[in-house]
């Protein structure tokens, strides 16, 4: 078998790759995947799992997800839809089914563990097969997505413990057995967020929820990330507020509270400063629903897990019979320093522009076709990494504001951008009526606080 590109990994990174690679190029693609289906860890989510940010920023660049409908209900109510996790699944086999293959130029193999040198064997008939590449094979398992189902917690679970990763809470009704009485959530990121909301919008009692909290986290606003004329003041007027935050910040504490002074930012609890930010999005009715839960354990990471016992780096906690330990502990992308997108004949997507990774790989396919050499690719795609500390979170800012700087100089790539319904924003900016003193007067604050913005947070960038 031959053909000219193979992707590694039919999750979001790998379909918007290859989505666009079809659409720039007459290349034959061939895409290999663990999978079942298409989708990557979408398959392995919890049933109640949505997209963070709104549906219209995520999947490939050919066909739309969602409807672009306003939520009139839940704690998203008054903002663009957020697909459910079956949603975005059956959206993966539609663009897979109707999409790739339809084409006749992509070919599939699921099930399939890739083993390097273009060799992958079948999980089910321990058939090996050897590809010929004629151009490039394309990495998009960088990422090393987990969830609760399908990592090993990094703590001691004793014998005895009722301990489920949080897919188990919708079959709780299954239980024969007594129902738990008490809820302790293990992990303090957007996965624990989301159990804690699920637990209060099904009844139970916000004392009757414990959460082990290692650290707080800033949250983005997600009405700052709305798509749309209607938001333009919250999308665009907030990025122009982010851009004076940055230019006049003193220091890395400074620029959060600027940040939250404004309403990009937020935090669960206003009398602890979070110590991270990792990009989870929420929204203020979300933040409104967690507030409810008190008994927030903040003594570093779990240890041990016994039936009576927790013990955690700063200290214990014992808790009752019949209390039901949910595992929020998987950390969804795994900590690696990020290299080159471009190495050769092998190509490694990550994110140029944080957090949109559909975006980041469809822009990269776009720059692997239209482009010559390696070096000029990285130009155009320096990958960002996501920020551990919020010291890191500058550097991540600036990653940003270069790319889309390198981008903005190449009428070619802006004009694509700009069309492109993963992007968003270009597209609005680009319509603005000249004559709309308001909106021109936000865009203006924009451009005056860029490069001031792009100076300061350089300095705030820890020596490496």
């Amino acid at each position: 078998m031959q053909t000219d590109y193979l992707i590694v990994g039919a999750g979001a990174v790998g379909l918007a790759f290859a989505d666009t690679l079809l659409e720039q190029s007459d290349a034959h693609i061939t895409i290999v995947d663990r999978h079942g289906k298409p989708g990557g860890h979408w398959n392995d989510a919890y049933s109640f799992v949505t997209l963070h940010q709104p549906s219209a920023f995520y999947g490939v660049n050919s066909i739309p997800l969602g409807q672009d409908r306003i939520d009139q209900t839940g704690v998203n109510q008054g903002l663009y839809e957020l697909a459910s996790g079956p949603e975005v699944s059956g959206y993966f086999e539609k663009v897979m089914n109707q999409r790739l293959l339809a084409s006749g130029r992509v070919n599939y193999f699921p099930m399939a563990n890739y083993l390097g040198e273009g060799r992958f064997v079948s999980l089910l008939s321990g058939k090996e097969t050897q590809l010929l590449i004629k151009k490039k094979t394309v990495d998009a398992t960088f990422f090393g997505t987990t969830v609760p189902s399908t990592h090993k917690p990094q703590f001691v679970v004793e014998p005895g413990v009722d301990f489920v990763p949080l897919n188990e809470l919708p079959h709780l009704w299954k239980r024969s057995q007594t129902m738990p009485k008490h809820f302790v959530i293990v992990g303090a990121g957007k996965t624990g967020m989301d159990a804690a909301c699920w637990l209060l919008a099904s009844g139970a009692d916000p004392e009757a929820i414990s959460w082990i909290m290692p650290r707080d986290s800033w949250l983005l606003n997600r009405r700052k990330t709305q798509p749309g004329i209607d938001f333009f003041d919250e999308t665009i007027g907030g990025q122009a507020d982010m851009m004076e935050a940055c230019a006049l910040a003193h220091d890395v504490d400074d620029l959060f509270d600027r940040l939250e002074a404004c309403g990009v930012m937020l935090r669960i609890d206003p009398n602890v400063r979070p110590s991270v930010h990792r990009y989870a999005t929420v929204s203020t009715g979300e933040v409104a629903q967690l507030a409810k839960i008190k008994h927030v354990i903040r003594k570093g990471r779990v240890t041990t897990i016994s039936p009576s016992l927790v013990v955690l780096e700063g200290g214990q906690e014992s808790f009752g019979e019949n209390t039901l330990f949910i595992d929020c502990s998987a950390s969804a992308v795994e900590d690696r320093p990020t290299v080159p997108v471009f190495q050769g004949h092998l190509i490694v997507p990550q994110m140029i522009r944080i957090p949109q990774p559909t975006f980041s790989a469809a822009l990269t396919a776009y720059v692997e076709v239209n482009y010559g050499d390696d070096t000029t690719k990285n130009g155009l795609c320096g990958s960002v990494p996501l920020p551990r500390t919020l010291d890191a979170y500058p550097r991540a800012v600036l990653g940003n504001m270069m790319n889309q700087f390198a981008w903005n100089q190449d009428p070619k790539l802006r004009e694509w951008i700009r069309q492109s319904r993963l992007d968003g924003f270009g597209k609005l900016i680009a319509a603005i009526d000249p004559d709309d003193a308001h909106r021109t007067t936000v865009l203006k604050k924009f451009r005056k606080f860029a490069m001031p913005a792009a100076a300061n947070l350089s300095k705030m960038i820890p020596p490496s």
